[in-house]
């Protein structure tokens, strides 16, 4: 039974079509430059490519309270099937990922809060809600 499934698997990667990988463009891309540094409490890399990608990378190690984490920033580029240029700039640190760039939805400005909202909340505020008994907070 092993030999038939193996018998199998090999007859299914011998007749698997993969000429589409090496058809595309980028299949053939090279790299033109590449750095890299790693040390224990901090990296940076740098790469760009023939295609026209690249991207380049810090971080170091930081305090965070009573942990550590590693803050980092960067960026890179690339051209998007359409032919736009994407680029795309980031932080990630304490504060979570933050990435930057012009192709990037934005969100709507924030709306005032309605004025009887905001009463409601002062009424609430001036009148705390009494516990009921046998209720803990």
């Amino acid at each position: 039974m092993k030999s038939f499934v193996a018998l199998i698997a090999l007859v299914a990667v011998v007749a698997a079509d993969v000429s589409h990988l090496s058809a595309h463009p980028d299949a053939s891309a090279q790299i033109l430059k590449q750095d890299a540094d790693v040390l224990p409490d901090q990296f940076q890399y740098a790469y760009e490519t023939s295609n026209g990608i690249s991207a380049q990378e810090s971080g170091v190690l930081q305090k965070v309270g009573d942990q550590e984490a590693i803050a980092v920033q960067g960026s890179n580029s690339y051209t998007a099937p359409g032919g736009e240029q994407i680029q795309v700039s980031y932080v990630a640190d304490a504060n979570g990922y933050q990435p930057q760039g012009a192709h990037l939805p934005t969100p709507p400005p924030p709306q005032p809060i309605p004025e009887y909202i905001q009463r409601a909340i002062a009424y609430i505020a001036a009148h705390p809600p009494k516990p009921e008994p046998g209720q803990k907070y």
